[in-house]
C-alpha cells in the first residue's frame, strides 16, 4: 500500500459562522493541500471535529471531499467511536467507491481491554470491504492498544493494513517494527516526531500541522523517506514551535487560526471547542514571520 508512504493530512473540517459545514472553505483546503503536494487525504478523522458532525454531515463531506479532490490523491475516511457495532454498520454501508481505506481509532471512553479491542477490531475488519488503518491515540481514548495487540491484529487479518500510532512510546514503535508483518505500515501520528519514528522504520505521518504548511511539511517527509535526515532536520526543527503553539489551546482550534492567517477557510469551532485566543493567534502570526517568510 505505497500510496500511504509520505505525508497524509487529517482534514479540518471548515465552518461558517453559523456553524455549518463551509464547503468552500473546504475546497480551498483541499486544494491549498493538493498543491502544496501531500500525499493524501483523511477526511474526518478526530481532527476534523467528527463527534460534532451528524451522519447527514459525514456522507456529504466524504462526498464533497472525493469530488473536489476528483482522483488527485488517495482519500482515507475516518470511522470510528466506542460502539462496535454502530461503527461496523457504518462501515458495512460505506459505499463510496473513491476512498482507499479506512481509518478507524481505537474505542473511547470505555477503556476495553487488549482482548476487547482485539474484538473491536476483528469485527470491523471482518465487515469491512476496504482495508483498514488503526488508530492508537491514548491521550484522546483513554486506554493504549498495545504493540502485542497491533501487532496480532495485523498478522490475523490481512485487511488491517497499518497503524497510525500515537501514543508517544518508542518503546512501542520498536516492538511494533520489530514484531510487525513486513508489509504493515507504521505511520506516525504526532507531527513533531515523525522524523525519528521514520529513522526507525515508519512509512510517513498522518499530519495536522500538514493542513497549514504542506509543502514545508512534506519536503521534510520525503527527505526523511530518502534516508537524508540532515537535510530534513532543519525543517523538523522549526516546526517544532509553531507544532507546540497550535496544540496548546486544543486541535484544531491552532491549526484554524493558522488556516485563516493564511486565507483558506474561517477558524469557526463547534463547542464544546472554542476558537484561538488572541494572544495564541498572535503568537502563531510571529512563528510564521520568523521561520517562513
Amino acid at each position: 500500500m505505497n500510496k500511504f508512504h509520505g505525508t497524509g493530512v487529517a482534514l479540518v473540517t471548515p465552518f461558517n459562522t453559523d456553524g455549518t459545514v463551509d464547503y468552500q472553505g473546504l475546497k480551498a483546503l483541499i486544494n491549498h493541500l493538493v498543491d502544496g503536494g501531500i500525499d493524501y487525504l483523511v477526511s474526518l478523522g478526530t481532527t476534523g471535529e467528527t463527534a460534532t458532525l451528524s451522519k447527514d454531515e459525514k456522507k456529504k463531506v466524504w462526498e464533497f471531499t472525493a469530488e473536489i479532490n476528483n482522483g488527485r490523491l488517495p482519500l482515507v475516511a475516518g470511522i470510528g467511536g466506542n460502539d462496535s457495532q454502530v461503527i461496523g454498520d457504518a462501515i458495512k454501508s460505506f459505499e463510496n467507491n473513491q476512498y482507499s481505506a479506512i481509518l478507524s481509532v481505537s474505542p473511547y471512553y470505555s477503556k476495553p481491554t487488549q482482548e476487547g479491542i482485539y474484538q473491536h477490531y476483528k469485527y470491523l475488519s471482518e465487515l469491512s470491504e476496504l482495508p483498514i488503518l488503526l488508530y492508537n491515540v491514548p491521550g484522546r481514548t483513554g486506554s493504549n492498544m498495545s504493540s502485542e495487540t497491533t501487532c496480532r491484529l495485523a498478522h490475523d487479518f490481512k485487511n488491517i493494513i497499518g497503524t497510525k500510532e500515537a501514543s508517544g512510546s518508542f518503546e512501542q514503535f520498536n516492538q511494533i517494527m520489530r514484531d510487525k508483518p513486513a508489509d504493515f505500515l507504521l505511520i506516525s501520528g504526532d507531527d513533531p516526531i515523525a522524523l525519528p519514528m521514520i529513522s526507525i522504520g515508519a512509512v510517513g505521518v498522518i499530519s495536522v500541522v500538514g493542513n497549514a504548511l504542506p509543502r514545508m511539511l512534506s519536503d521534510m517527509i520525503r527527505l526523511c523517506l530518502k534516508g537524508d535526515f540532515a537535510a530534513a532536520l532543519p525543517a523538523h526543527l522549526s516546526l517544532l514551535e509553531i507544532t507546540r503553539l497550535m496544540f496548546s489551546e486544543g486541535n484544531p482550534a491552532g491549526v484554524k487560526a493558522t488556516l485563516k492567517q493564511l486565507g483558506v477557510c474561517d477558524d469557526v469551532v463547534r463547542l464544546p471547542l472554542v476558537k484561538a485566543s488572541t494572544g495564541l493567534n498572535k503568537s502563531l502570526a510571529a512563528q510564521f514571520e520568523r521561520h517562513l517568510y
